[in-house]
């Protein structure tokens, strides 16, 4: 498949590639463009933000999560119909696995997806030392798939003196340069970036920097940059196959369980090709607000709660009784439930919110969920059953990340959690044949026999309720 695609790549977090990204991806719409947009690794608010630029959903590429044929094969099927793709890095180029592997990083995901990269550099209070800065980012690796360089944070007139040298002493393509605007900003909380509902004036912000990026980057290099990447294949791997075509996955299209899915301002973090796969193994899929409803869809044969910020709402989840009894009912009942970080949260049996205040949850799940001061088990994990009584994915260890500033009192026990290159490991999850509910974040399509299982146990579900009616 020919996929015209470019990735953004920084030397360190908080260079300007989010901000960047989203002007050039207007731009490109501004231009007659039709862009897709990707981000490379877990982060679930950098989407946020490309899908509020160009009006369609974004999606993430992990190379930790998936091995080379699934990542190409999910970016082929969401690049395709459109005239360029933009990926988006993360942290810095090489940053991977633990701080101490390139594995899982932007430099990965690039290979993966043989992707050229152009190189943000933050120039700001840099003249010529940012040659050995991009020097360094070339030489690092032989294969660096860097094309070009983008520079940061500086003015025009340094940058007609600089483009020239980096291009004679480098050999590199200078694709043009960004002033500083201090109009465009994005604020950080204790998660990263705040929602882009959050930010005032963003279109506006965007606006303006797409207007700029048009006067300061030389789109002519970029589109041929662009044009330039290799053809990918796009085929879906067999073990993927082997679960969406199985008579399982048939018996559980042809009953179409239906799966209440909660999604507002506390429960926000989602990724596009969980959803996708759930729907495509024939779950129809129900939208809730725990903060506002007065309770689940009708019908429902099961419940996916995913992250986002309950802490920042843990009041109004808290008013909302009658919401919070009939899902604590439901899941006594037996009805299956995925609930993961914020999700699992809300399941406990209270949550401290920002301000030290406590509030009583669903009670679903033991354990009373506080507040810490620095981040708990951060980072990419394996996980592995401790018992039998869980979904246990077709017997292959399940990945996952965690990354939250919240504990609890009681982080269940029925999986096992180790840290990739890293020697810790711990207990975490509550399970039972019909509950995983815990900490970390899932990628389905890193674990799609674990997905299959859920709804197995969806349609399971109905069939019992249907006996008693």
């Amino acid at each position: 498949m020919k996929a015209p695609r470019i990735m953004l790549a920084a030397g360190r977090s908080g260079s300007g590639k989010t901000m960047i990204t989203c002007g050039l991806l207007r731009a490109l719409q501004q231009m007659g463009k039709q862009p897709a947009a990707f981000k490379c690794g877990p982060d679930y608010i950098d989407p946020m933000f490309h899908e509020q630029v160009i009006g369609a959903p974004s999606c993430n590429l992990d190379p930790f999560f998936t091995e080379e044929e699934t990542t190409q094969y999910l970016f082929c099927k969401h690049a395709a119909g459109h005239d360029i793709s933009v990926l988006e890095g993360v942290m810095g180029y090489y940053d991977g696995l633990g701080g101490i592997s390139t594995k899982g990083s932007a430099y990965d995901l690039a290979g993966m997806t043989k992707t050229p990269v152009l190189l943000v550099v933050d120039a700001k209070g840099m003249s010529v030392s940012a040659l050995a800065f991009i020097k360094g980012y070339l030489q690092y690796k032989e294969d660096s798939r860097i094309a070009g360089v983008i520079f940061n944070r500086m003015s025009e007139m340094l940058y007609r003196e600089i483009a020239p040298m980096a291009e004679k002493e480098l050999g590199i393509s200078c694709v043009g340069f960004v002033p500083e605007l201090k109009e465009c900003h994005l604020e950080s909380r204790h998660l990263g970036l705040v929602m882009p509902d959050e930010v005032e004036n963003l279109q506006e912000q965007v606006n303006l920097l797409a207007e700029t990026l048009q006067k300061t980057l030389d789109f002519e290099k970029i589109l041929a940059i662009a044009e330039g990447a290799e053809e990918l294949s796009g085929k879906m791997p067999e073990a993927l196959r082997k679960v969406t075509e199985s008579e399982a996955a048939a018996k559980v299209r042809a009953a179409k369980p239906i799966l209440a899915v909660a999604k507002d301002e506390a429960f926000c973090f989602f990724y596009r090709d969980n959803l996708e796969l759930l729907a495509s193994l024939g779950a129809k899929i129900e939208y809730f607000s725990p903060l506002s409803d007065a309770e689940p869809p009708k019908n429902t044969d099961g419940f996916l709660f995913c992250g986002g910020y309950p802490e920042l709402h843990a009041e109004e989840l808290s008013e909302n009784q009658t919401m919070r009894t009939k899902i604590r009912d439901n899941i006594r009942q037996g009805m299956p439930v995925l609930a993961e970080c914020g999700g699992y949260m809300y399941l406990s049996e209270s949550m401290e919110d920002m301000d030290g205040n406590v509030y009583p949850m669903v009670q679903a799940v033991p354990g009373n969920v506080y507040r810490t001061k620095k981040l708990g088990r951060f980072g990419y994990i394996t996980l592995t059953p401790n018992t039998k009584d869980t979904f246990r994915n077709g017997g292959n260890p399940v990945r996952g990340h965690e990354f939250h500033y919240f504990d609890s009192t009681d982080c269940g026990s029925a999986w096992h959690a180790a840290k990739p290159l890293r020697k810790r490991n711990w207990e975490c999850i509550h399970a039972t044949k019909r509950m995983m509910a815990g900490f970390p974040h899932l990628y389905y399509m890193a674990s799609p026999h674990l997905a299959l299982e859920f709804l197995e146990q969806c349609v399971s579900y109905r069939k019992e309720q249907e006996k008693t009616r």
